[in-house]
Formats: C-alpha cells, sequence, structure tokens
C-alpha cells in the first residue's frame, strides 16, 4: 500500500537545546532498541533536574587502561565479529571481550555486568575486569548457529528492574520465537515463553510487572506478564499487514514511555505507533524524517530518539538521520552519513552515539557522535558492525 506522506523538510518543527539523560540501551537493540537497545535495553542515566540517579536507572562505570575509573565509556556488540568493544568517545575503541557468535543486542546492569544476546547463548561480561563470566545457552532449539541478519538466537534483550532476571528474544530460523528468562543469580534459563516472529527488541515496563517482546515479522508485540508468564498479542501494523515476511513496513524497536508506560513505535519516519499494552489501543501520531526508521530510546523526560536507516524508495524517501523528539511532538532530525542501527544519549544529555552497524547490507565499523545543541557530527571508528550500543 502507498506510504503515507508529511509535510516538507522546511516545515519540520526543531528541538532546542539538549535532551534530557537516561539511556535505554540499543536494540539492535533496540532501547530499544536496540537498542533495545535497542536496543534495548536497560535504562542508565542520572535525572534531568537533580543530576543523581534516574528511579530505576542501572549506573555503571569502567575503570580505563590504567585503572582508573571512566564513566561514559560506551560498550557496543560486534555483529560482525564474536566480541563486544568497549569504546572511549574521545579516542575510540579501547578494548575488546571474546562473548559468542554474531553478539546482537545488550544491556547492562548496576552491578556493571553486562548481558549481551548471542547466536550462542547469553553472554556474561563484567565490565570492570573486562572479561566473560559465562555463556547461559538457550532452552530454544534455534538451528545451526551461523551469522547474518537471520540468523538464530538471542536478539532483543532487557534487565529487570530489580536486577533479578533478564530477558531475551531469542528468534528460530522459520518460525516463531521465544521470549527466554535467565536468572542473575544462578546464570540459568529458569522459562521459556512463546512470542513472534524474530523479535527484535525486548522491552521492560517501569515496575517490572511485564515484558515487552517487539516481533519483526509478524507485525505484532507480545506482552508477557512475569507473574503468571501469560501473553497477549498486540498487532502494531500502521500501514497493514500486506506483504507478510516480504514487507518493509514492520515494527523494529519500541520504547517504553516513562510518562505512563505506553509503547513508542516509530515507522518510516511518518508514523510514531503509540500503544497502550493495558488495552491493545494504538493511536498514530505524525512524524517528518521520511526514512526507513529503526532504533529507538526514549529519556526520562520522554524524549524519543529514533535512528533512520536510510531510504526505502531512494526517488521519495530521505537518507540516513537521528529525529530527537519532544514529549509535545516537536521534532529535530539530524542527518547521518550512511545507514546505522541504534542509539544512546550521554548522561549530560547532550550527545547521542549511533552504532553504523545496521542489520543490513551497508553497515560500517563504527559511530557517529552527535552533538544534540550544535547539529555537529564526527565519525568515531569502534568495534566490528557494532549494533547494540550501553553508555556504563
Amino acid at each position: 500500500m502507498p506510504k503515507f506522506r508529511r509535510p516538507s523538510r522546511a516545515a519540520r518543527v526543531l528541538l532546542p537545546g539538549a535532551v534530557a539523560v537516561v539511556l535505554l540501551a540499543g536494540c539492535a537493540q533496540g532501547s530499544g532498541g536496540a537498542a533495545s537497545a535497542a536496543g534495548t535495553t536497560a535504562p542508565a542515566g542520572t535525572s534531568p533536574t537533580t543530576g543523581s540517579p534516574a528511579p530505576g536507572s542501572p549506573v555503571t562505570v569502567t575503570p580505563g587502561p590504567d585503572g582508573t575509573v571512566a564513566p561514559g565509556t560506551l560498550l557496543v556488540s560486534d555483529f560482525g565479529s564474536d566480541t563486544v568493544t568497549f569504546v572511549d568517545p574521545a579516542r575510540g575503541a579501547t578494548g575488546s571481550v571474546e562473548v559468542g557468535t554474531a553478539p546482537y543486542g545488550l544491556a547492562v546492569g548496576e552491578d556493571g555486568r553486562a548481558w549481551v544476546a548471542t547466536a550462542e547463548g547469553v553472554a556474561v561480561v563484567d565490565t570492570v575486569s573486562r572479561e566473560r563470566l559465562a555463556l547461559i545457552p538457550y532452552r530454544t532449539d534455534t538451528g545451526p548457529v551461523t551469522t547474518g541478519e537471520y540468523r538464530g538466537g538471542g536478539m532483543g534483550i532487557a534487565l529487570a528492574p530489580d536486577g533479578r532476571r533478564v530477558y531475551v528474544g531469542v528468534n528460530v530460523p522459520g518460525g516463531n520465537g521465544t521470549l527466554e528468562v535467565l536468572d542473575t543469580a544462578t546464570l540459568k534459563v529458569t522459562d521459556a515463553v512463546p512470542v513472534g516472529r524474530r523479535p527484535f527488541d525486548v522491552d521492560v515496563s517501569r515496575d517490572g510487572a511485564e515484558v515487552y517482546a517487539t516481533n519483526h515479522d509478524s507485525f505484532d508485540v507480545t506482552v508477557v506478564a512475569v507473574k503468571t508468564l501469560e501473553t497477549r498479542r498486540i498487532e502494531v501494523a500502521p500501514y497493514g499487514t500486506e506483504g507478510g515476511l516480504g514487507s518493509w513496513l514492520k515494527p523494529h524497536y519500541t520504547a517504553v514511555r516513562p510518562s505512563d508506560g505506553k509503547l513508542l513505535l516509530p515507522f518510516e519516519g511518518e508514523r510514531l505507533a503509540v500503544v497502550d499494552p493495558r488495552t491493545g489501543r494504538t493511536t498514530i501520531e505524525p512524524m517528518t524524517a521520511n526514512t526507513h526508521q529503526h532504533g529507538t530510546t526514549v529519556t526520562a523526560d520522554g524524549t524519543l530518539l529514533t535512528v533512520g536507516t536510510g531510504p526505502i524508495d531512494p526517488d521519495v524517501d530521505e537518507g540516513p538521520s537521528l529525529t530527537v523528539r519532544t514529549p509535545g511532538g516537536a521534532e529535530r532530525v539530524y542527518p547521518l552519513e550512511g545507514p546505522h542501527e541504534s542509539v544512546a544519549v550521554s548522561r549530560d544529555g547532550r550527545t547521542a552515539y549511533v552504532t553504523g552497524g545496521f542489520t543490513r547490507d551497508g553497515y560500517w565499523d563504527g559511530l557517529t557522535v552527535i552533538d544534540l545543541d550544535s547539529g555537529d557530527t564526527r565519525r568515531l571508528p569502534a568495534g566490528s558492525r557494532p549494533l547494540g550500543i550501553a553508555v556504563l
């Protein structure tokens, strides 16, 4: 069906000033979303009003090579290799840790452990000592371990607010996926719940009572009640489901709005699907970037950041970008050079970090660093096809 068209670039409203600070790690997340985050998808940051940790926001630090603490270090998952890479935003990569084949989303807890969804299992990484502590195999049979966009294994991943459980969306090639639940104390899978196809992103409600798996190939979000593991399916298809698996117009990453717990799913730089997980109802708000969108995250004050990967149709669509959208709907669109996947925000809210890994061809090995006040950008070599990202 034809795409919905928004006003020209000249009609866009710019967002003034820096955004408030909190991170929902991508998905690629995946938060996302991200990235979850994007992937993403455990939040980390500070309160935009007090500078103290925002409620439920894990804050961790990583020592530099000389043993001193270096807050603000970035951690990216290297989808093009079997590592995660530590990145100094000023200098670039400072070291890598082997985690498992084709790592996708990642989440970081208050204790400094990172949880990384790989094709083989969930890797547990100590970000202080910079070593892998464990690789937890999936309960779900995902077939042979492979690489690439359609590989089986973990995709979106999120950490419960109390840090006791990790939730990972597991892709099963050719079929529906599962949401696996990991106990962070025993490092074992305790449950596996059926979800939709290719769970790109996993997010958790702020009270920890529900988990949301965003299923790319089935046009839906699976809502999982944590206590009972009962599930509900919410279709999220503002363009319809025509085209099925071949459609580009499918959900990718989700952000949970802090003010009311509603789910925010950007589509094509044209439509923002706002989903009430309690009722299953979806409302649509206009967006302005006019580009295929992937990773997304939201700050403590409700500012939404969304990565535009580039055009579906180069004749009518715009190129890659980052959209920053205020809670009131005003948007500023920052052009990017080449495709990107997930986004994270610095603790002071002035800088965005966008991974260049991308789930399709056209990726590159680095990050774009964006000054959200001036709009200045710079490219920073970092990792191998980096997808997920977190600020430590």
